[in-house]
């Protein structure tokens, strides 16, 4: 079979013998490379519009996966925070268990210090108010320990002012107390009453000026007041004497003594030993002549004696 390709350009027409083969060779060549490349355009085109769908779809899975691994980052800080709530919740929990202790001891203190019912009311809570809020947020349960603790805060602040006031008090009163002549000066049993009373020597009536406590010789003698020593020496009829006096009015005088320990200008505290029970003086035996004077004037001692500090 022969092929005559005739040309408009060229005068001789050529002629394609289709029993040769190599010719046939080169055609099918020819015909298998148009093929490929016909195959070749159409996966190109393909490609191109398929291409957008699978980047889409790429893009989504990408996206999934970050929104997994956000999730489970988001899952970690809940466990964070919720421990960090935990946290808070337990340290609130013991700031209110000192609260009670605190007020506790606050009555403890008052009842001790024999205060006015009233005066330190530990039991009652700081007035707080405000407008209700009916909004939920994330951070609610923060924001109640955050408003706790700053409450809690403030009734420490309360507490410790009113702890600080009844101390003061308290020492007040201590000191008002020490500086007061309580109890026995010397251990023994009071042998004669202030007021009227014969005169052990005469007979005559006389009045007793302080209680008479019998003690034997050398039995200590203590001050039942803080207060300072101004007198420590003889004086006519009562002997070896210690004059004490207290600074609130209040002066001590312990007479008949043995033995005198203390020195004039010399501080002595509740309980000090002063000086040692005799018989000096005018006495009929060994025993301590008690005296308490109050602004000047001689009081009975009895009140103070049979009192309790």
């Amino acid at each position: 079979m022969q092929i005559i390709l005739v040309s408009r350009t060229k005068r001789v027409p050529k002629t394609f013998n289709l029993a040769d083969r190599r010719l046939r060779y080169r055609l099918m060549g020819i015909a298998a490379a148009a093929v490929l490349g016909c195959a070749g355009l159409g996966a190109t085109v393909a490609l191109a519009v398929a291409s957008p769908r699978d980047q889409a779809l790429s893009e989504i899975r990408r996206l999934r996966q970050q929104v997994s691994q956000q999730n489970g980052q988001l899952g970690d800080v809940r466990k964070d925070a919720q421990r960090e709530i935990d946290a808070l919740a337990m340290k609130l929990g013991q700031l209110q268990a000192q609260s009670t202790r605190l007020n506790a001891l606050g009555e403890r203190l008052t009842q001790v210090g024999k205060l006015d019912d009233g005066e330190f009311n530990f039991d009652e809570q700081p007035a707080v108010g405000g407008v209700e809020d009916t909004g939920d947020s994330a951070y609610a349960l923060p924001q109640a320990l955050d408003t706790s603790i700053s409450q809690l805060a403030g009734r420490f602040d309360s507490q410790q002012a009113q702890l600080s006031a009844l101390q003061s008090l308290l020492l007040d009163a201590k000191i008002e107390s020490n500086l007061k002549p309580t109890g026995m000066p010397v251990q023994g049993y009071i042998s004669s009453y202030f007021g009227g009373r014969p005169d052990p020597f005469s007979g005559h009536a006389a009045h007793h000026t302080g209680l008479d406590i019998s003690a034997p010789t050398g039995t200590p003698v203590q001050a039942v007041a803080e207060g300072m020593v101004t007198f420590a020496g003889v004086r006519s009829g009562y002997g070896d004497v210690i004059e004490i006096d207290h600074g609130n009015g209040y002066m001590t005088r312990y007479a008949h003594n043995s033995e005198l320990i203390v020195r004039p200008g010399q501080r002595v505290h509740v309980g000090d030993v002063i000086a040692k029970a005799g018989s000096t003086g005018r006495s009929t035996g060994s025993h301590v002549h008690f005296e308490v004077w109050y602004k000047g004037n001689v009081v009975n001692p009895l009140a103070y004696v049979r009192n309790h500090r």
